[in-house]
């Protein structure tokens, strides 16, 4: 695959997900990333299930360097300031105030280097009245009106994976590669800074355009019952989702992946409208004809009749499936503990795929191809 970002030094100080996402999506494109993380102990998502090689720590990590220094030490915080010198970017997210006790804060930083692009990443933002508030994946779904939309009111649970931590990350590198554009043009750097408040209110657009627009405020079924999406449960267990939103042939022609050719002439099925309004009796009619046949059946069916659906497949399924054989999704390398499995970038440049990818790196493994120094005596 290209690699436009090949020559893009990224200095990586962040932890857990939002910073570290940012760097993976930059050394994805090329970027050779540093990780920047304290001796002995690493980046705290290293230690999630034991030893310091966790799953959570390699989903956002691989592609990198690591090196150990400790800024507030006299020493390390030289060379840092070397690294600074010769880095295009440098990513954090730290709590306020943290930056400026290890040393590392933008005001500095670009006095060292005018053209590093300095991406900070912060909970509530570097101001205001949460500042200092701690934020985690469920605060930032729930403070930005994301996470009503996700639980069931009946039976109130979180659910699903930290896409606030994640889309953070997207956003930050998204604003660290526009400013690397313009320093092309200008020759200066610039201070990138993004909240996981800001950017999961910016994720959530389609529920403030709705409430800004029209006052409404959508809830959990809001958007399933304008998109006519439905789950059904199969024979032998297995899910199914359906999309229906439109043209009307979807719907006649699951009526006859049905085998109820009247089923249209029924009130709640008149037009969409009345599906929107009647979505429980529409679920309530085809749960029990879904019931009488296994998954696989429906599949077949449904994709013979061109209506929009996709078993409910767990993350094995997809990975053995044959849309994931074709695009070859998954890359495999030797790692410092065995064969490393992630799943590549979805972009193509040209027509050229992702073809491969470096392990996570262990705690301090390029501390002497990048410091001068020996590696870490902890084990990954």
């Amino acid at each position: 695959m290209a690699k436009p970002l090949e020559g893009i030094r990224v200095l990586d100080m962040g932890t857990f997900i939002t910073g570290p996402q940012a760097g993976s999506l930059l050394a994805d494109l090329g970027a050779e990333v540093i990780k920047v993380e304290m001796p002995e102990v690493g980046d705290p998502f290293r230690a999630f299930k034991g030893g310091l090689y966790s799953p959570h720590y390699q989903t956002y990590n691989r592609n990198k360097k690591s090196i150990e220094l400790n800024t507030k030490q006299p020493e390390d915080l030289a060379a840092f300031d070397e690294l600074v010198k010769g880095a295009d970017v440098f990513i954090q997210n730290f709590r306020p105030g943290v930056a400026e006790r290890l040393g590392v804060d933008a005001k500095r930083l670009q006095a060292i280097n005018p053209r590093l692009v300095y991406a900070l990443i912060t909970g509530f933002g570097s101001d205001g009245p949460h500042r200092d508030r701690p934020a985690f994946d469920t605060v930032a779904q729930a403070s930005s009106g994301f996470l009503r939309l996700l639980v069931n009111p009946e039976h109130p649970r979180v659910v699903g994976p930290a896409l606030a931590d994640a889309l953070t990350g997207f956003y930050a590198a998204h604003g660290v590669v526009a400013a690397l554009y313009e320093r092309e043009k200008t020759g200066k750097g610039r201070l990138v800074e993004t909240s996981m408040f800001e950017a999961m209110c910016h994720f959530n657009l389609d529920d403030f355009t709705h409430l800004l627009s029209m006052g409404e405020v959508m809830g959990p079924y809001s958007r399933p019952h304008v998109s006519q999406s439905y789950v059904f449960e199969c024979a032998d267990g297995g899910w199914l989702a359906l999309h229906m939103s439109s043209p009307p042939k979807f719907w006649e022609n699951l009526a006859v992946a049905a085998g109820q050719p009247d089923m249209l002439q029924r009130p709640e099925f008149a037009d969409r409208n009345a599906r929107i309004a009647n979505y429980d009796k529409v679920i309530a009619f085809l749960a029990p004809i879904f019931k009488r046949q296994p998954r696989s059946y429906w599949a077949e069916r449904l994709a013979e009749l061109e209506v929009p659906h996709s078993p409910v497949f767990t993350s094995q399924e997809v990975v053995d499936g044959e849309l994931a054989q074709h695009h070859e999704i998954v890359l495999e390398t030797e790692g410092p503990h065995g064969t490393f499995r992630t799943i590549r970038s979805p972009l193509r440049f040209d027509g050229q795929k992702q073809e491969e990818v470096v392990a996570p790196p262990v705690l301090g493994q390029h501390n002497e191809e990048i410091l001068g120094r020996k590696g870490s005596d902890k084990p990954g």
